[in-house]
């Protein structure tokens, strides 16, 4: 997991720079719980480069529990993506859902080896969710994408058409002129 913006890193692109609505300045913050609400279209994907989906809708909320000594973070995200279909490449919505918990401590260092748990340095003041939010998301949309209509048959395409065409015939098990005491020894078989 890539480590989320911190202030004064000097990794922050132009286009990270946008982001800066996804930074929490949690030192100003009353101990207890603190929503945050984002809308994500696909500006939020562009600004990792990532153009994979042709559209994206999804509400997040980042609710962060501020302790006395550490942090807990809770993400949930709902929503779809555009994305075209594997089989057809027809475009269709993609409903996707997905919760993270992060736990956030401090210690000497920045440290972001274990998925479940965050260490920021001591006098750190804010942090970006952004990069959490991103993982999140890509990874809660399905790696084979399949149209809905493809899946209930109500998907009307030429290469659906092309493929079924293509697909395989069934082979039939028994043939019509079958040895007849063939016939009686698979008799034996189904009768125990």
């Amino acid at each position: 997991m890539h480590p989320p913006l911190q202030a004064g890193t000097q990794t922050l692109s132009v286009k990270m720079m946008e982001l800066k609505e996804f930074f929490i300045p949690f030192s100003g913050l009353k101990l207890g719980k603190h929503e945050f609400r984002y809308n994500i279209d696909n500006t939020f994907f562009e600004s990792f480069d990532y153009q994979e989906y042709n559209g994206v809708s999804v509400q997040t909320v980042a609710i962060l529990d501020k302790m006395n000594n550490m942090m807990e973070l809770d993400i949930e995200a709902n929503g779809s993506v555009n994305v075209d279909c594997d089989l057809t490449g027809e475009p269709f919505d993609q409903p996707i859902t997905s919760q993270l918990h992060l736990v956030i401590k401090f210690g000497e260092e920045y440290n972001d080896e274990n998925d479940e748990i965050l260490i920021i340095p001591h006098g750190e003041y804010q942090i970006n969710i952004a990069q959490y939010i991103y993982e999140m998301l890509a990874l809660a949309v399905p790696q084979k994408r399949i149209h809905p209509g493809v899946l209930d048959g109500t998907l009307k395409s030429d290469i659906l058409d092309k493929l079924q065409e293509l697909q395989p015939k069934e082979i039939k098990e028994e043939s019509e002129d079958t040895d007849p005491r063939w016939d009686d020894l698979k008799k034996l078989l189904t009768d125990k």
